[in-house]
């Protein structure tokens, strides 16, 4: 496998006028890895992205794509990267998806075949349907379908699943899966945090062209946060003597008779200490279930926007 990482960012700095989109971002993506780009409207996400796609010229900073220059080199990596754009299928609105997909298929090395790419992607059923025709979600489905079609080793997938039915989402979804496992990196931008959260390796979450936090899934949701550890018991349990043998500054409190929470640092040995704890009060614990806060808390405590703002 090759050693450089399939993107590479370093001290990026993109500026309008006086307004900087983007103001000093690095970031790495690893082959074969999957990175969720994260962040309000007007975060620097798009900018970002068409700057390694090679649609726009950084003011400062590096950027290196497969290796290479994604403004210098675009002849050379156009053949490599694939590019799904939110916007979908452009102006070839009077073909048929299947045209499409073999239209874009001549112009490969070596791509995948049209008919059986249009069936991993859900669209056999309306392969000769006019894009026109198609609904919003197909059409994502198909634009899916064109960033893969020439077997890229590095894809850019923007808002992928926008407007998809659940079932087609989870499609993708395992279809994204599919493309890490076969070494192919991925960046993905959505506005969805379970989507980012079930997918991807790593989150950088972005907010006015600065990187607010980066790391993976569970360590964002982990880090800085309280869990809480919730169960069920008899009523009236003597929950300061419990606080007593927890860590320190881990809480406990009975919220509705015969309903507890411990709220703190949520570790194995934090719930063998509640279980023995209650144990020897000689009380059952039922319906013992932990508690983390998820992507969403974390994009909401970082940017203090919903993340459509």
């Amino acid at each position: 496998m090759p050693a450089d990482p399939a993107v590479e960012i370093v001290d990026l700095v993109k500026a309008y006028g006086p307004r900087r989109a983007v103001d000093g971002v690095s970031f790495t993506v690893p082959r074969a890895a999957v990175l969720a780009l994260l962040g309000p409207n007007g975060a620097g996400k798009t900018t970002t992205v068409e700057i390694c796609e090679g649609f726009r010229r950084p003011d400062a900073g590096t950027v290196r794509v497969l290796g290479l220059d994604p403004t210098r080199d675009a002849a050379a990596l156009r053949p490599r990267v694939g590019v799904m754009l939110q916007a979908g299928v452009g102006g070839y609105t009077a073909a048929s998806a299947q045209e499409l997909v073999r239209l874009f298929a001549s112009y490969a090395a070596r791509p995948q075949d049209a008919a059986q790419l249009l069936d991993t992607v859900g669209l056999t059923d309306v392969a000769s349907t006019p894009v026109k025709r198609l609904s919003g979600g197909q059409q994502q489905r198909l634009s899916l379908a064109l960033a893969l079609v020439a077997r890229p080793e590095l894809v850019f997938l923007d808002e992928p699943t926008a407007g998809m039915d659940p079932q087609s989402r989870r499609r993708t979804w395992e279809l994204i899966r599919t493309l890490r496992t076969d070494g192919v990196s991925v960046v993905l931008t959505t506005h969805l945090l379970d989507e980012a959260e079930q997918l991807a390796d790593t989150v950088v979450v972005m907010d006015a062209g600065r990187i607010v936090a980066q790391g993976s899934p569970a360590e964002l949701t982990r880090s800085g946060a309280e869990g809480q550890l919730r169960f069920r018991a008899v009523a009236q349990l003597p929950v300061d003597q419990l606080v007593d043998v927890l860590p320190p500054g881990t809480k406990a409190q009975e919220e509705l008779p015969g309903r507890y929470v411990v709220i703190g640092e949520v570790t194995p040995d934090l719930i063998a200490t509640v279980t023995t704890w209650c144990a020897g009060q000689r009380v059952l614990v039922e319906n013992l279930s932990v508690e983390r806060r998820s992507l969403e808390d974390v994009f909401l405590d970082l940017t203090g926007r919903e993340v459509r703002a």
